[in-house]
């Protein structure tokens, strides 16, 4: 007998579903939404929303709360429509499924697997549509039938014990079997014994406990985390107790800060994948998995107790928001994930943007909510409500991503009596994933690098091949107040991927991939990071180009309404010209927006304005450029679109020696504002510009910060090796912040001239802080870790 006639024999051996089957899932959708669902008769009264004393049952019905939603009305907006949607999606698949020995649908092949995970995928919405209300196909007979003839066959031809896994990995251990638990706890009264023990016995076979039992290779971070989550809801179905408590405990690693590689540090920054800074896509998988788990196993025998579960509730507000920005989650965190856009496979057509990540972490954030003290849980939902609120390019709460638990969770939240929280202003440095967030009233900017530690991007399964630059300075902002879709609308399948905002790059072409796959293209450079007060910052970055003998110093001075960015010893031997570019925005298709050009300044009308005090060098381009998103991800959609470009750049000339440049960027700012501070002659002074050093003053602030690339003095700051460098002046008092980016973890030593102003006193100090001397001449010695920290020192100056 043939593969394909044992699953024939088999999908023609499930039990016909009968009227008490189709009278137990009306008892558990209304149990689930809180309504009275009928099908000819009424619902039994099963006391199931008071959870059954068997604790299996108690933690799948739960499960199923979380997964599919509680307390909505299912005849109600958002939920009706989004409810009829899937019941029409789920009709589509049932009657499109056409099993062969080689698949469950046309054009879903099981080689590669990824055919196995939409297939379960599309089994999943299936699912759905039966057991919850208002789809149309509520409690139907024929689909369930067909449900559990798909089941049958997957588990007859592919996805059983007696397979090798083959390809990609995640779609065995990770995509499949996480949806082959959802199914079969949602349908698990209508499936067999057989059935049951088939599901389980998969799980087990490629997910096996060796999988968490050593933390490594790709059961790591997020990773781990969804493992864990097909394990505790197979050890569930499967009434196996150890199955729970492994899986509980494997999440233990999960939870402490790491120094290295991936997970959560404990400056914010979140890696996966080894050296791809990922808080906004595989960071969501991470939190809302973990969301999952602990409002699952909560007062349970197997509840996540470890103490260290606190780091991930601190990450909300030290790791997460920071990098959300009203509803969006900055694409430099985003990874190979920013070249998704519309999904070939995708069957409800969401464009996957900032946008859709950010969305994606904020529905995580009201999940894990669930499990948090209550503190927490008001100002994570001040938060939140603040998002939904200033979310006007695609509203929170008809997001097409968002299921019917998601819309109620969020529901619930936008409705609560609680004030919706601002964003917050200050600057945030990420310096274990090279990135940087710089927050003010007038605007949000975002900048992305790399080094030895963080990959200049990440490419691979035909996603983001030619992100080659997106971490070689790139600056992403936003101007209060104005829609949030620079990023958003067709940036990254119509940008030229040589002129990406803010970067230094020499325009040699490069292939698709350049570099490698997976994070491996990392410079060989350790200066990158930079040091920060919590409101003003020095940030810098040492460059060297991809498969390029490109080098450069960049330094970002973030001030109050502006960012002083400084760039010094460009050279390179490429043979062909080397740009910096100034700025690149999106303005739409077919953009008019009013672009002024006056005496040492640009302005774009809408945007924002930038000053050149170094004399009119600056190039610009206007130009539409079209692109599909299949252009850079072979799994999107063939759809071209066109957009229209504003791109500035300085260019530094074929084969530069030494070259430098200096620009102010003001986000946000009027055109007569961006005048005003061009002809400001005493605003700003560059103290510095050269390979040694980049420094600069601002003294309406009482700002002085210098990027020391080796040892050095500049002014009256002296570096004893390669150092970043903040002094704020407030007052009768000021600050000193240092961090040593190279990283070496050798005594800094900083001196500080305040003739002027002599140190009467030292008010406070960190410990890693010695003073050595007070008086005119303020001298510190640091020891610095190899975090690139910030290490601070406040004093007390004379009258």
């Amino acid at each position: 007998m043939t593969k394909h006639q044992q699953a024939t024999d088999a999908s023609r051996a499930f039990v016909r579903p009968t009227r008490r089957t189709v009278l137990r899932a009306a008892a558990l959708l209304a149990a689930l939404t809180g309504t009275t669902v009928t099908t000819g008769s009424p619902a039994p009264a099963l006391g199931l929303a008071a959870g059954p004393a068997d604790p299996y049952d108690s933690l799948r019905l739960r499960w199923l709360g979380i997964a599919l939603g509680t307390g909505y009305d299912p005849t109600a907006e958002p939920y009706a429509s989004r409810l009829a949607d899937t019941g029409r999606l789920a009709r589509g698949f049932q009657s499109t499924m056409a099993p062969t020995a080689t698949s469950l649908w046309p054009g879903y092949p099981f080689d590669p697997p990824a055919g196995i995970t939409q297939s379960y995928s599309r089994l999943w919405t299936m699912a759905q549509a039966y057991v919850q209300a208002g789809t149309g196909s509520t409690g139907d007979p024929g689909l369930l039938a067909d449900i559990l003839r798909g089941l049958d066959h997957l588990s007859a031809t592919v996805y059983n014990p007696a397979t090798a896994r083959y390809g990609n990995w995640w779609e065995w251990q990770i995509g499949s079997p996480r949806l082959l638990m959802d199914i079969t706890a949602a349908l698990h009264d209508e499936a067999t014994e057989a059935r049951l023990a088939a599901a389980c016995a998969a799980v087990d076979h490629f997910v096996p406990d060796a999988m968490l039992h050593d933390y490594s290779g790709t059961s790591t971070g997020a990773n781990r985390v969804d493992l864990c989550r097909s394990v505790a809801l197979r050890g569930i179905l499967g009434r196996s107790p150890d199955k729970i408590a492994l899986a509980r405990d494997a999440l233990s690693p999960v939870f402490p800060y790491v120094t290295t590689g991936d997970g959560l540090y404990a400056d914010g920054s979140f890696v996966q994948h080894t050296w791809v800074a990922y808080s906004g896509t595989y960071g969501q998988v991470m939190l809302d998995g973990l969301g999952r788990l602990f409002a699952l196993l909560a007062g349970s025998p197997w509840e996540v107790t470890d103490p260290n579960r606190q780091n991930v509730l601190d990450s909300v507000e030290h790791a997460y928001a920071p990098l959300i920005h009203d509803g969006l989650v900055m694409d430099s965190v985003n990874g190979r994930a920013i070249s998704r856009g519309y999904l070939k496979d995708d069957d409800r057509h969401v464009m996957r943007s900032d946008h859709f990540h950010g969305q994606g972490l904020i529905a995580a954030i009201t999940l894990l909510a669930q499990g948090a003290s209550q503190d927490e849980r008001d100002r994570w939902h001040a938060r939140v409500k603040g998002w939904i609120e200033r979310d006007t390019v695609t509203p929170a709460l008809t997001a097409p991503q968002f299921d019917v638990a998601d819309l109620a969770r969020l529901q619930a939240v936008a409705d609560a009596p609680i004030a919706p929280a601002p964003e917050p202003l200050g600057h945030r440095l990420f310096a274990a994933m090279d990135r940087a967030v710089h927050r003010r009233p007038r605007f949000t900017a975002n900048i992305s690098m790399a080094g030895d530690r963080i990959a200049a991007y990440e490419c691979g399964n035909g996603e983001n091949p030619r992100g080659w630059h997106t971490g070689a300075g790139m600056v992403l902002w936003w101007a209060a107040g104005r829609p949030t879709d620079q990023y958003t609308d067709w940036f990254w399948p119509t940008v030229d991927w040589y002129r990406l905002p803010g970067t230094t790059v020499s325009t040699k072409r490069l292939g698709d991939r350049a570099g490698g796959e997976w994070g491996q293209p990392r410079p060989d450079v350790r200066w990158v990071g930079g040091t920060t007060d919590g409101e003003y910052a020095a940030i810098g970055q040492h460059i060297k180009g991809l498969d390029s003998t490109l080098q450069a110093r960049k330094s970002w001075f973030c001030a109050d309404d502006a960012v002083i960015c400084l760039g010094a010893g460009i050279t390179c031997s490429d043979g062909v010209p080397v740009e910096t570019v100034v700025d690149n925005r999106n303005l739409g298709e077919g953009g008019t927006q009013a672009f002024v050009r006056g005496r040492g300044w640009a302005h774009l009308e809408g945007h924002g304005g930038w000053v050149l005090p170094g004399g009119d060098g600056l190039r610009t381009l206007r130009e539409d450029r079209t692109g599909a998103w299949s252009d850079i991800n072979t799994t999107s959609s063939t759809e071209r679109r066109t957009r229209r470009w504003q791109t500035l750049w300085l260019d530094h000339g074929t084969d530069p020696a030494d070259a430098s440049y200096v620009y102010v960027l003001m986000p946000g700012a009027s055109r007569h504002a961006v005048a005003a501070r061009a002809a400001d002659r005493r605003w700003f002074a560059v103290l510095a510009n050269d390979a040694a050093c980049q420094a600069v003053a601002v003294p309406s602030l009482g700002l002085l910060a210098a990027n020391f690339w080796r040892a050095g003095t500049v002014g009256p700051l002296t570096a004893s090796a390669g150092a970043s460098v903040l002094v704020r002046r407030q007052g009768r008092t000021a600050t000193l912040c240092v961090s040593e980016p190279p990283r070496t973890g050798e005594p800094l030593e900083i001196t500080w001239e305040s003739r002027d102003r002599p140190v009467r006193r030292v008010l406070r100090a960190d410990d890693t802080v010695e003073v050595v001397s007070t008086g005119p001449r303020l001298g510190l010695r640091v020891t610095p870790g190899m975090a690139c920290a910030t290490h601070e020192c406040e004093v007390a100056l004379a009258p």
